[in-house]
């Protein structure tokens, strides 16, 4: 049997707060000739897959057909929510179609996951296929490359060879908390999921019988209108709000990890977006995007809606003007180097992989006092992403 793919498309985005009164959800921002959607479609189109079930909202129905389209899948569902009522409900209710076998694997992506090496993800899932039963869980951890306060962990123990059971979870620490969970050779929660129909419905019957009730009820009484499931909003209306890590993982004694050493982000955050496209810039570079100042250069990476990509390099003794924007925000990642920050009342020394943030109408500067290029990613964020927005008000070569 084949595994079918579930697709979580029902998130809004809003961390990244590219507009002020309406964000674009992550899953469908063009971050270069391609969406966090259309990398998760191309994920699924696979053999070890069987045609895949999307669970949205009518708002994005459009754009998640037009996706469809566009990468050529022809065979499959869509479940549309009435309302939002987070992922326990959304993972629920896809399971619950009736044409999927009992035994039937199943594995919930999220469609604003990035993934760069598939072919390992299809690998693990083929050899983790047949220890799926009618009560157990796999969940994906990713090996952290540093130590996030944006994302979960959890912890395992060994139980058999290639098994590894999961002993706690922990719900986004801060950094130093994020360090020691590191050094136990914790994990990051994918939100990736492995599991069987059976085990699902089994669990939810036990752990959140009402959730489950009213979910089956809202697929009972749904419309089905070609391959679009209508969930019923009475019933689905009832479903208490919770997350799937809530309602069922903290609860699940039988919960087993898959542990994956990939470059895996949700990108929802600048500095993990930043890091995306500084290691993948060889593709975007042109000549024509390098700009030289009396400081070194710059070179735009990508230019998307409401924001635009850039990497600063900044020669030893270079010095950026003292300078403000009045329509943009900016965020640096520091991946070159150890320049001096200067932000509004605030001077420090910064290193690789470090985050700023630079506020609208704040005032800052970037300082290269060492013997060393310094690089920066940076991306900025507005209405108006020229030039034209730099409010200069000190500058080492006569440039106000």
């Amino acid at each position: 049997m084949k595994i079918k793919p579930i697709v979580l498309c029902g998130g809004s985005g809003s961390r990244l707060n590219l507009e002020k009164n309406r964000n674009l959800p992550k899953q469908f921002i063009d971050f270069g000739g391609w969406t966090l959607f259309e990398k998760t479609l191309e994920r699924i189109k696979s053999s070890i897959f069987d045609t895949p079930i999307i669970s949205t909202n009518k708002k994005y129905l459009k754009l998640v057909k037009f996706y469809l389209k566009i990468k050529k899948i022809n065979n499959y569902k869509i479940i549309l929510e009435p309302l939002k009522k987070n992922t326990a409900a959304a993972i629920l209710s896809s399971t619950l179609i009736e044409d999927i076998p009992s035994t039937q694997p199943l594995v919930f992506f999220s469609s604003d996951h990035l993934i760069e090496k598939k072919s390992i993800l299809e690998k693990s899932l083929r050899n983790n296929k047949m220890k799926l039963n009618s009560q157990n869980l796999f969940i994906f951890g990713i090996k952290p490359t540093s130590p996030s306060s944006e994302y979960g962990y959890f912890l395992t123990k060994k139980i058999k060879v290639n098994m590894n059971k999961v002993c706690k979870f922990i719900e986004k620490p801060n950094v130093n908390k994020a360090k020691q969970v590191i050094k136990k050779k914790g994990y990051w929660n994918s939100g990736m999921f492995f599991i069987r129909k059976d085990s699902i419905i089994n669990n939810f019957k036990k752990y959140q019988p009402s959730i489950y009730r009213h979910c089956l009820r809202s697929i009972e009484n749904s419309i089905i209108k070609s391959n679009i499931i209508y969930l019923n909003k009475f019933h689905f209306s009832k479903i208490k709000s919770l997350s799937f890590d809530y309602a069922i993982l903290e609860k699940v004694n039988k919960i087993f990890a898959i542990k994956l050493n990939i470059h895996w982000s949700d990108l929802g955050s600048w500095k993990e977006i930043l890091k995306m496209y500084n290691r993948n810039k060889a593709k975007y570079i042109q000549k024509r995007n390098i700009f030289y100042r009396p400081w070194g250069k710059y070179t735009n990476i990508f230019k998307g809606k409401n924001f635009l990509i850039k990497e600063l390099y900044i020669k030893p003794k270079g010095i950026l003007s003292l300078q403000k924007h009045n329509y943009r925000s900016e965020h640096w990642l520091v991946t070159q180097g150890n320049p001096k920050i200067i932000l509004n009342k605030e001077i420090f020394k910064s290193k690789p992989n470090d985050h700023i943030f630079i506020p609208v109408k704040a005032i800052h500067r970037i300082i290269n006092d060492g013997k060393k290029p310094v690089k920066i990613s940076e991306a900025q964020i507005g209405t108006i992403l020229k030039e034209s927005d730099i409010e200069r008000i000190q500058d080492e070569y006569n440039r106000i």
